[in-house]
């Protein structure tokens, strides 16, 4: 795009929102009207706050604190929250409670509990922490937790009883270069085997002795990307018996160094195994392509995903890769700091991606917000995804730095729309926003968001539900496939004859883990005519003549 134009559409998406305007015409009175979103969380005694240690002195990770898990941990049916924190720095030690990590329960009534030390994940012997991945790697129906740190990632064991167990060493994962430092994992089945395997998007070397500073105009900044090394990105094949293999190497993983964000997991050509995109901070983002004999390709420039429509690398921050649009096909996108685009790429039946961001209006929209954490979610249950972000600027150095998230609601497949506004007070505060995941904490139909932001409390935004429409819940089970179902594809059928698509995964936005069941809005309609299940192992289920407005579990037949 001419940086005339640019620049032009960004004066006028800044204006937009200096002046709370909505950048285009609003609803005229016609339809249902939208939901809102009410912070659920001062009604709990939460004590966790998203603590980065910023005293000043600016190190290179503090901008990435406060990953979130979304798990149904003690399985009563209501999705829990968990939390990871910053350290002291630099001596990269949880030195009080201020710092720890946090699990609190869904208590069923709209409040949370915080359960965190008998659930043994303070993470008090760890150090500055990211990203959380939640999973059943051992099939064992508990659901585990993967948490990427500084100078160690860990993995906890549910232990079923309400509590976890670090096993970390006996799997093997702590088997990792000396001082590489991971932003986010991500769990899913690559040989279809039917056990959990784990995806590590790798950002840098990193240790406070090679910490860089920098400045501008005499004042401290962050530095920029650029000084830090690349590095390769990991996976690990689980092996069954509680250990994990590093397959990096003959995998091909280790053939693309990059500087890893979010991650998102899909089968993008529609072949029956699942591939993995990767958002790569002012680096090439990587479309790992899975061979089906153990190895992956990484077809990113071949497919249209390394760079802008300029052939620019930006600041890819979360990713998320759902069918938006509703044809079939899982689309990517993934959002960047202000004055970039956030980029959405349509895919183009499984052979490349076509970059849609001005045709969806994403262009003008997204111009004057710097987002982190992302995900589409139908929050208005019309049976379109909308996109979620969470916003907020590096630091406090430029104009506007402090910003509040927005949803982008999707108008029939082919452009968005900037509806925060309607969204409620809540949901409008400022801050530096960062993890965001998604799930139906109150089990009524309707997405909830949780969103973490430096130095404040965490935001439950629990959804009014209050425009009718009707929705549908999938919690699968696999059996010959993963028991988490992660990589499972769902075709409903209404009985008017639309057609929605989604497929399990948790790995969602930055540093964040949603919930696994799978969410469908209805809008008017009451039932569903038929649901194409296609699990991982290969097994094609259908389901008939199922009615609304309930969650509906599914096993994988034996």
């Amino acid at each position: 795009m001419n940086p005339y134009c640019r620049a032009i559409l960004f004066a006028v998406a800044a204006f937009a929102s200096a002046v709370r305007l909505p950048l285009f015409a609003g609803r005229t009175g016609e339809g249902p009207r939208r939901p809102h979103f009410a912070d659920v969380a001062p009604r709990s005694r939460i004590n966790y706050f998203t603590n980065n240690n910023y005293t000043g002195r600016k190190y290179f990770q503090q901008p990435m604190c406060g990953g979130i898990a979304i798990l149904d941990y003690d399985n009563d049916g209501r999705m829990d929250l968990y939390f990871t924190n910053g350290a002291k720095l630099p001596e990269l030690k949880k030195e009080d409670a201020s710092f720890y990590n946090c699990l609190l329960r869904n208590q069923g009534d709209g409040t949370f509990r915080d359960v965190t030390p008998e659930a043994g994940l303070t993470g008090s012997q760890l150090d500055f922490c990211y990203g959380a991945a939640a999973g059943d790697f051992d099939n064992d129906g508990y659901t585990d937790l993967f948490v990427c740190g500084t100078r160690r990632n860990t993995l906890y064991r549910n232990q079923g009883n309400g509590s976890f167990v670090d096993v970390t060493a006996q799997s093997g994962l702590d088997k990792q270069p000396l001082n590489t430092l991971s932003i986010q994992g991500a769990w899913f089945d690559y040989d279809n085997d039917g056990l959990l395997d784990l995806v590590l998007s790798n950002y840098t070397l990193w240790t406070p002795e090679l910490d860089q500073r920098c400045s501008k105009d005499n004042e401290e900044i962050y530095c920029h990307p650029k000084i830090y090394v690349r590095v390769p990105h990991r996976l690990y094949h689980n092996l069954g018996d509680g250990r994990f293999e590093d397959v990096t190497e003959k995998s091909g993983f280790s053939k693309s160094p990059g500087k890893g964000m979010g991650i998102g997991i899909a089968d993008f050509n529609d072949d029956g195994w699942t591939d993995v995109f990767i958002a790569n901070d002012t680096e090439p983002n990587f479309l790992y392509l899975n061979q089906r004999n153990g190895t992956f390709k990484e077809v990113g420039l071949l497919y249209g995903v390394a760079y802008n429509d300029e052939g620019a690398t930006v600041s890819a921050m979360g990713c998320d890769v759902k069918d938006y649009d509703n044809d079939g096909w899982v689309d990517v996108f993934y959002n960047n700091l202000m004055g970039q685009i956030w980029a959405l790429f349509r895919n183009q039946r499984g052979k490349s991606f076509q970059y849609v961001s001005p045709a969806t209006k994403i262009l003008l929209m997204s111009g004057s917000r710097s987002g982190w954490s992302n995900g589409f979610i139908d929050y208005n249950n019309d049976g379109w995804k909308d996109l979620f972000s969470a916003n907020g600027d590096v630091d406090n150095l430029s104009p506007g730095s402090q910003q509040h998230d927005t949803i982008f609601e999707n108008r029939d497949g082919k452009d968005f729309l900037d509806v925060s506004r309607e969204m409620g007070s809540d949901f409008l505060r400022v801050g530096f926003q960062r993890g965001s995941a998604f799930a139906d904490l109150n089990n009524d139909g309707f997405m909830d968001i949780v969103v973490t932001s430096l130095n404040q409390k965490p935001r439950i935004l629990l959804n009014s539900a209050d425009n009718g429409n009707h929705w549908l819940l999938l919690r699968l089970t696999g059996h010959k496939s993963n028991r988490d179902a992660i990589g499972a594809k769902i075709k409903v059928t209404t009985p008017s004859g639309r057609t929605l698509y989604n497929h399990v995964t948790v790995s969602v936005g930055f540093m964040s883990s949603s919930d696994r069941r799978v969410h469908f809005g209805l809008g008017q309609e009451t039932g569903v005519a038929s649901i194409e299940l296609r699990w991982p192992s290969g097994v094609v289920q259908t389901l008939t003549d199922v009615r609304a407005d309930r969650i509906l579990h599914v096993e994988e037949p034996h």
